[in-house]
């Protein structure tokens, strides 16, 4: 009996390890996530004023 109680005893806490790195992983994961949709929004903002820049040097061209 004492055997079996600490083998669960040894599982529980492994899966308490487990469960806490998870949730730490999980957690950077979402910072991460969070700057690279940032930076996204950064780039696309980039490519929408370069886009407008092309448009307005092609307006200037000569048909």
């Amino acid at each position: 009996m004492d055997a079996e109680l600490n083998r669960l005893e040894a599982q529980l806490e492994q899966l308490i390890s487990k469960y806490a790195a998870l949730r730490n992983e999980n957690r950077e994961l979402r910072v991460h996530q969070s700057r690279l949709e940032a930076e996204n929004r950064q780039l696309a903002g980039k490519i929408g004023q370069a886009a407008e820049k092309l448009e307005a040097a092609l307006n200037k061209l000569p048909q």
